[in-house]
């Protein structure tokens, strides 16, 4: 498994060979202090830092590669790893092993990509949801895209704006394969991670912040209640009498309103919340609309943590990291990497058409 060292990097432990040794030199080869292969220099963009091999002192015989930890900066890491290529297996692989690989994912080639497994943050019940790789390969083509969906969903709706940012990274890499005939990558992997948590901060009105008007912190309210930033939806959380209520002066008092209305055909069992000023309605409009068996209980206090619909435009704000691993099995080539550009644009096929629809 993946190891941490007490400086911030991860630790991965050699492959017996061939598979480990060939690692380490495509790794030694990207990172080479000499390289000047302006395709290899671009590359080292979508991958883990490497900083050379590790042993510990009290087995020197035990070789790890040291990577970047790309979780470190992420308060709650949602984590998911997709395997990408028509084939898992190399061009050097035996006959059963091409079987096995075959048994395990017929689709692969069919698709092109496999979801080895998810970790994702819910932010409703605090807490994670994990999906192995059985998961994965029960997923068809009918079913990939609700499949790969469960990643991008916090609990109680879609990230679209991770969804977007992933989409924007993934098709780097395309571009990136699609100027390269160096390397054909197989068995090889992209790990997407983003931020799960919410993001504190204030929201602005009339170029001045509720927070600022209060003269408290940002991001903080009087009684320790908390504005949140949840993608461009603003919400004060309340937990008096399970109301939602700006009381920062008479005239904000009735700035953030529950109602009733009809976000979609399904109208009377759902609800928004609306802002009263005209100027914020466009926004408002783009809400996303939440079950009202959501909002059964004790969950009005909470209702920051909802609303977490993101415009499709704003597609850097997200905190979101694609990055490619695994590389026991890339080979030299002076072919285009068919194989995993069909990925590649499956997948991304895959992601707009979740923020799609």
């Amino acid at each position: 498994g993946i190891l941490q060292h007490p400086d911030g990097t991860v630790l991965k432990q050699l492959q017996p060979p061939p598979r480990g040794p060939r690692e380490q030199e495509f790794y030694n080869k990207v990172y080479d202090s000499d390289c000047c292969d302006s395709i290899l220099l671009e590359l080292r963009e979508y991958l883990p830092k490497y900083f050379g091999v590790w042993s510990p002192p009290t087995a020197p015989n035990d070789t790890y590669l040291k990577l970047e930890d790309v979780t470190r900066k992420f308060n709650k890491p949602c984590i998911m790893d997709v395997k990408i290529g028509q084939k898992s297996y190399d061009p050097y692989a035996s006959a059963e092993k091409i079987q096995q690989q075959v048994s395990k994912y017929p689709l692969m080639e069919e698709i092109g990509f496999l979801v080895l497994g998810m970790r994702v943050y819910h932010v409703s019940s605090d807490s994670y949801e994990t999906q192995n790789q059985h998961y994965g390969r029960s997923l068809t083509k009918e079913t990939v895209k609700d499949g790969i969906s469960k990643f991008f969903h916090s609990g109680y709706c879609l990230r679209k704006d991770v969804v977007a940012a992933s989409i924007q990274k993934v098709e780097k890499i395309l571009e990136w394969f699609e100027g390269q005939t160096q390397l054909n990558f197989y068995a090889s992997s992209l790990l997407f991670v983003y931020e799960g948590s919410c993001q504190a901060t204030t929201v602005r009105l009339s170029d001045v912040t509720l927070a600022e008007k209060r003269r408290v912190p940002k991001g903080l309210l009087s009684g320790g209640d908390v504005l949140e930033y949840n993608n461009n939806i603003h919400v004060i959380n309340s937990t008096e009498n399970g109301k939602i209520e700006a009381s920062v002066n008479k005239g904000l008092s009735k700035f953030y309103a529950l109602h009733k209305k009809a976000c979609s055909k399904r109208h009377h069992s759902q609800l928004s919340l609306k802002v009263e000023n005209s100027e914020q309605d466009n926004v408002w409009k783009s809400s996303t609309c939440i079950t009202q068996e959501h909002l059964n209980g004790n969950v009005l206090p909470q209702l920051e943590k909802v609303f977490y619909h993101m415009p499709a435009e704003t597609k850097e704000s997200a905190n979101v990291e694609v990055r490619m691993i695994d590389f026991a099995h890339v080979f030299p080539s002076n072919t285009k990497d068919e194989g995993y550009i069909y990925g590649l644009k499956n997948l991304i096929t895959v992601l707009q058409n979740i923020l799609d629809n």
